[in-house]
Parts: C-alpha cells; sequence; structure tokens
C-alpha cells in the first residue's frame, strides 16, 4: 500500500491542529492502520524527550501516544524555542545547533527544510498513513517565502490539505474563505475540505452557513466537531488557565507565568486533581495565600529571576516559607532557588560572562553549558519516603543546559538507576528536581501532595485519564467527521496528482 499523507491546516494558531491530528491518529490506528503524526517545523517552549534522547514538541509526543507510537525525533524534526522576543534556539532533528534571530532563521530555512524532508521520508517508509500537522495559518503573506511549515511543505510532499477553524473564536466562514483566497491557485486546489472546531448548540441552525461555505468556496465542509466540555489534552504551548470541577479543595497551589515559562505540563496533574486548586498568577497580578509555590522551568532563567522580582515574588516566598509554607522548584524554577546562575557562554543572554544571584534557599552555584542534557529518567522519591522507608515509584526526563553543584553535603530528593538527583531541605519545606513530569506518575503525585501538607486525597491517575481523553477526543471526531469521505478524497488526490 502507498504511504497516505494529509496536512491539517488552520485559519489561526490554536485552531485545533493538534487535537484534530491527536484524533485521526486515534481513528486511524483503531481501523488497523499504520499512522505517523509528523509537524515538520513547531515553535513550542513544551517540549519532551525520546526515548533515544531527542528533543520533540510536546504535541507530537501525545499524538505518538494516541497512533500507538513511541515518541520518535523524525515526528518534529524543527523545533524553535523562543528565548526572547525576536530569538529562539534552534533544534534540528532532536539537537539545539544555537540560537538565532528570526531574520538569521529565515536565511537558514533552506537548510533546515532539508532535514524535515529527511525526517518525513524516513518516517513515512513503515507507515500506511502520515499525519502531518501545519503551523499557525498558511495566510501570513509574510512567511511564504522559503515556507516549511505550511503550503511550501505540502506542496514539497505533494500532499492533500484540510484547513480547520475555531467557530468558538468567531467569524469562522470569513477565517475559513479569507485563509482560501489568500492561497495560491495551485494551493487552493490542494486543498481538499474544511473542518469547523469546537461548535456549541443546534448543528441544523448552522447549516446553512455550511451550505453557502460549500457553494462559495467549492470544497466540502468534512466536520463540524462539537465543543467537549472540561476536555483535556496537553497543550502545545499557551499555559492553560482552564479549571475542573473540584469535590473537596485540600491544597492551594499557586504557579507564576514566567515570560519564557517552559514545559508548563508539569503541573497538569494538579490543575487536574479533584482535590487541588491552582491558581496561575500573571504579571502584575495579586498572589493570593497558599499551600504550595511551584517555580516552573524556564527557558531563559536569569531573565525570568528578574521579572519574578520585580513582581514581589522573592518578598512573597520569604513570607511563605516563614510561615510553614513549602516550595517546589522544577528545572529552571530549581535552579532560581539556588544561590548563582552563571552563562559564561551567552547560551541565555547575548552577554557572555552573565552572572545573577539566585533567591539563596538552596546551597547550590548552576553554570549553563553547551551541552544540553536530555534524558528519559525512573527513580524512587527517597526524600519524601514514609515512616517505613516506602518511597514512591517516579517517572520524568530532563531538559536543561544547567550544571548544577552543591558547596555543601545535602539530601537528595531522588534515587535515579545510577545516581541521586534534586534537592530537600533540612526543614521539608523546600524541594528542587531537574525532573519534568514529576507528578504524572500516581505514587509520586500521592507522595508530593501528601508532603505539602494534602492526607486523604482522592486517587487520580493522570496517565490513565490523558488516555481517556484521547480517546473521548477520538470518538467525537469518528461521530461528527465522515472519516470515509476523508479518506476517499486523499486517495483521489493521489490519483489525479
Amino acid at each position: 500500500m502507498t504511504t497516505l499523507s494529509l496536512m491539517v491546516q488552520g485559519t489561526t494558531s490554536d485552531a485545533g491542529k493538534s487535537t484534530l491530528v491527536t484524533a485521526l491518529c486515534r481513528i486511524m490506528k483503531q481501523r488497523g492502520l499504520k499512522v505517523a503524526p509528523f509537524k515538520p517545523q513547531n515553535m513550542a517552549l513544551n517540549s519532551a524527550v525520546t526515548p533515544e534522547g531527542h528533543e520533540i514538541g510536546r504535541a507530537q509526543a501525545v499524538q505518538a501516544q494516541a497512533a500507538g507510537l513511541e515518541p520518535n525525533v523524525h515526528m518534529n524534526p524543527i523545533l524553535l524555542k523562543p528565548n526572547t522576543d525576536t530569538g529562539a534556539q534552534v533544534i534540528i532533528q532532536g539537537k539545539a545547533i544555537g540560537n538565532m534571530n528570526a531574520v538569521g532563521y529565515h536565511e537558514y530555512k533552506t537548510i533546515a527544510k532539508a532535514s524535515a524532508l529527511e525526517s518525513y521520508y524516513s518516517l513515512a517508509e513503515d507507515q500506511d498513513v502520515m499525519l502531518i500537522e501545519g503551523a499557525g495559518s498558511p495566510a501570513e503573506i509574510n512567511l511564504r517565502a522559503r515556507d516549511i511549515a505550511n503550503m511550501g511543505f505540502a506542496e514539497s510532499v505533494d500532499c492533500p490539505v484540510i484547513i480547520i477553524a475555531d467557530i468558538d473564536k468567531g467569524g469562522v466562514f470569513a477565517h475559513l474563505v479569507g485563509t482560501l483566497e489568500l492561497l495560491s491557485q495551485a494551493e487552493q486546489k490542494r486543498v481538499i475540505g474544511f473542518v469547523i472546531n469546537r461548535f456549541r448548540g443546534d448543528k441544523s441552525l448552522l447549516q446553512s452557513g455550511l451550505d453557502w461555505l460549500e457553494e462559495r468556496t467549492g470544497k466540502p465542509v468534512i466536520g463540524v466537531l462539537p465543543y467537549l466540555q472540561g476536555f483535556h489534552l496537553e497543550s502545545e504551548d499557551a499555559v492553560a488557565h482552564n479549571t475542573f470541577k473540584k469535590t473537596e479543595t485540600r491544597l492551594k497551589v499557586v504557579v507564576p507565568v514566567l515570560p519564557r515559562t517552559s514545559n508548563h505540563t508539569d503541573w497538569d496533574a494538579l490543575r487536574l486533581h479533584p482535590n487541588v486548586d491552582v491558581t496561575i498568577v500573571g504579571a502584575n497580578e495579586a498572589i493570593p495565600a497558599c499551600d504550595l509555590v511551584i517555580l516552573p522551568g524556564s527557558k531563559s532563567v536569569q531573565t525570568d529571576l528578574s521579572f519574578l522580582r520585580e513582581q514581589g515574588w522573592e518578598r512573597y516566598l520569604n513570607r511563605h516559607l516563614r510561615y510553614g509554607g513549602k516550595v517546589l522548584g522544577i528545572c529552571g524554577g530549581f535552579q532560581m532557588l539556588g544561590e548563582t546562575l552563571e552563562d559564561p557562554l551567552g547560551l541565555e543572554n547575548k552577554t557572555t560572562n552573565s552572572s545573577a544571584t539566585g533567591l539563596g534557599f538552596i546551597p547550590m552555584k548552576t553554570v549553563l553549558a553547551e551541552e544540553k542534557q536530555l534524558k528519559l529518567q525512573k527513580g524512587k522519591i527517597v526524600g519524601l519516603a514514609d515512616n517505613n522507608g516506602s518511597a514512591a515509584h517516579v517517572e520524568g526526563y530532563e531538559i536543561h543546559s544547567g550544571v548544577s553543584s552543591f558547596h555543601k553535603d545535602i539530601k537528595p530528593l531522588i534515587q535515579l538507576e545510577s545516581s541521586y538527583e534534586g534537592y530537600i531541605s533540612p526543614d521539608k519545606q523546600i524541594i528542587g528536581t531537574y525532573l519534568h513530569g514529576l507528578l504524572d506518575h500516581p505514587e509520586s503525585l500521592e507522595a508530593t501532595l501528601k508532603w505539602a501538607g494534602a492526607s486523604d486525597t482522592e486517587h487520580f491517575d493522570y496517565q490513565a485519564f490523558r488516555e481517556q481523553e484521547i480517546q473521548r477526543l477520538a470518538d467525537s471526531c469518528a461521530q461528527h467527521m465522515n472519516i470515509d469521505e476523508l479518506i476517499e478524497s486523499c486517495q483521489a488526490f493521489v490519483t489525479q496528482a
């Protein structure tokens, strides 16, 4: 069987491209097809580590789960991690090659595209279906030259495209018609249909608009997907603020949103837990009282630490700890809790030999090194062992350039398979770790909740919940999309080509 490819593009960012690819991965898998997700270029601070130690976008790791596959570096060969408003770390096939500004990367795109195509064809060799996710919108006129994220890539691999729009944003018909109109005639012919996402209400009230859209464009509406109440899928980039129904709150958690917050899925298990109330605090917002503060990961630790100080977090943390509160630092947040942060090579700052004073809660020095640590890890949280010495199982991953060292003996938080990791303070009020995903396993989640002061909480298995939500999404899409028509249209496009 010839590999069938389909690209999902959107009228805007957050139109539903990632969720639709996730759903289609699961649907195709359940139809007995070998299917793989692919995104040529992803700009996100939320990343995942593959078993081989490569870095890819978090969304592609979720899509791999939906397809029943291990994450693979070829699923997202180009990852851009913004570290300033005009620049980003460029990661090609899982390895960072350096920082580039927007102009510099635009010049580099021709080389990057070759890597993307190499990954695509390598991955497609063993698949029945390739589901490709676009980025942003294909109608970004200023980005058309050397495009490798949308139509430029679709043309290179000669695949059909469907365009998804979010009706919840408003103006869905203008979005779809306008996007199509801004494409070239050759690109318009590549579009085989539309999908409308997050619809609320009676579809019959939308029918006249659908009929008009099909007549106006000559393109079929393949599906109208309903708004899924309480739906959760790991976010590709934007920090999720939505809340979920709580049965009885036993722990209050506060998390600051940093300008360069990374891997914000670290607290999703808490945000979804029925007994935990999580408050996300943005710039210039009041910081409420809480039981636990989580300092999250950061792509620009020194800059984000300055932001925290400007926002009054240093004073807040001192008071919080003085009154018995708990603090958890993850990755960049862990580094901030130390005494010094040094960037001798200018990896995060343009200036070499940049140094900053940390918050001083941990006797630790961190130096940024050129080689990034990318590892999947398993172990036991020995620092939070119960009275019988039993320690919870933990699974996670490391993504960091910092090398941390302690200038006095400390108690580690986690015993890994061949080493120790992290820190727990003598008074047990502060813990720090490089391990992303610390709270994803039910054992480690329960141990952390008990440490933070929440006992007798309901059992919550975040991993099982994620799987349940992927299946709920797939079932909804299978019900509200014409999958047979979609497959037939893809096959017809190949035949015509």
